[in-house]
C-alpha cells in the first residue's frame, strides 16, 4: 500500500518506520530460521534408538528453548535494527560501519545463513537415518508410520528452507556493501526488481508450512477438511441461510456435536 501511494515503502521518509521495519525483520527472521532448526533437532532426538536421548526432548524443554530464542532474537533485533538510519542519497540503510561489517561477515553469511542451514540439514539427515532403522525397534506400526511421516515433513521443510534462504542472504550481503543511490534511476530500478524477486522467494519460508503438511500428512489433511468443510462451511450455512430459524430437538444437536468430536479424534 505504501509503495503504491508513495512509490516506495516509506522507510526513506519516516525515521521511526525505518527502524521499526528493520527491527521486526531481524526478529522474525531469527525466530523462523531457528525454529526450523529446533524442529529438526527435536525429530532427531525423538527418533533416536537411545532412550536417554529420546527423554532429552520434552515439551517443557521445547518451550524453554523457544522462550530463550525469542528473547535473544528480540534483543538482537532491537540492537541491530536501531543502527539503521535514513541517509539523503541511500534511504534507510545501515549507517554504522561496525554493523555493516557485522552484517557482511557474520549476520547474513553465518547467523541466518550457514549456521541454521548446517544445523537443520545435519539433524534432518540424522533423523531420516534414524527412521530408516526404526524397524529394529519394538514400536507399534502406527508409531512407526507417524515417525516416518513427521521426519519426511521436517526433511522437506529443511530443503525448502535452504533453497529459499540462500539467494536472499547473498543479495543482502551485496546490497549492504554496494548500496545504489536513487539518483541513478536505471540501476536503482533494477536493484529494486532484484530485491523484490529475492524477497518474494524468501517470504515463502513463512507460508510454506501449511502446504508441506497438506502434502505429507494424511492426518493433517483430514483435520483441515474437517475444519474447512464440516465446521466452517456448516457455520457459514447456519448464519447465512435460514437454518438458524429451524427448531431442532436437543438430542439431535448433542448427537451432531458428539459425531463431530469423534471425527476430530480420528
Amino acid at each position: 500500500m505504501l509503495t503504491s501511494l508513495y512509490g516506495d515503502d516509506a522507510t526513506g521518509r519516516s525515521f521511526i518506520w525505518c527502524k521499526f521495519k528493520s527491527i521486526l525483520g531481524q526478529i522474525t527472521a531469527l525466530i523462523t530460521f531457528y525454529m526450523i532448526c529446533f524442529s529438526a533437532v527435536d525429530q532427531f532426538f525423538s527418533t533416536n534408538h537411545r532412550f536417554n536421548l529420546r527423554q532429552m526432548c520434552t515439551l517443557k524443554s521445547g518451550r524453554y528453548f523457544a522462550f530463550i530464542l525469542m528473547c535473544c532474537a528480540i534483543i538482537h533485533g532491537i540492537v541491530m535494527g536501531s543502527s539503521y538510519d535514513i541517509q539523503p542519497t541511500m534511504g534507510c540503510v545501515l549507517s554504522n560501519h561496525v554493523w555493516v561489517q557485522y552484517s557482511t561477515f557474520f549476520y547474513y553469511p553465518i547467523l541466518v545463513g550457514f549456521l541454521p542451514v548446517a544445523i537443520a540439514s545435519l539433524f534432518s539427515i540424522l533423523a531420516y537415518h534414524n527412521v530408516r532403522h526404526i524397524v529394529r525397534r519394538q514400536l507399534p506400526i502406527v508409531r512407526r508410520k507417524l515417525d516416518k511421516q513427521i521426519t519426511a515433513m521436517v526433511l522437506t521443510r529443511v530443503i525448502a528452507f535452504v533453497c529459499l534462504t540462500l539467494p536472499y542472504n547473498a543479495y543482502r550481503i551485496y546490497a549492504i556493501n554496494f548500496p545504489i543511490s536513487p539518483s541513478m534511476p536505471m540501476a536503482y530500478a533494477i536493484g529494486r526488481v532484484i530485491q523484490t524477486i529475492f524477497s518474494s522467494i524468501s517470504i515463502i519460508n513463512y507460508i510454506i508450512n501449511f502446504y508441506i503438511f497438506i502434502i505429507f500428512s494424511s492426518r493433517f489433511r483430514r483435520q483441515a477438511r474437517l475444519v474447512l468443510v464440516k465446521k466452517c462451511w456448516q457455520r457459514w450455512k447456519y448464519w447465512c441461510c435460514s437454518i438458524n430459524n429451524r427448531i431442532e430437538p436437543d438430542n439431535n444437536i448433542e448427537r451432531r456435536n458428539s459425531q463431530m468430536e469423534s471425527e476430530e479424534n480420528i
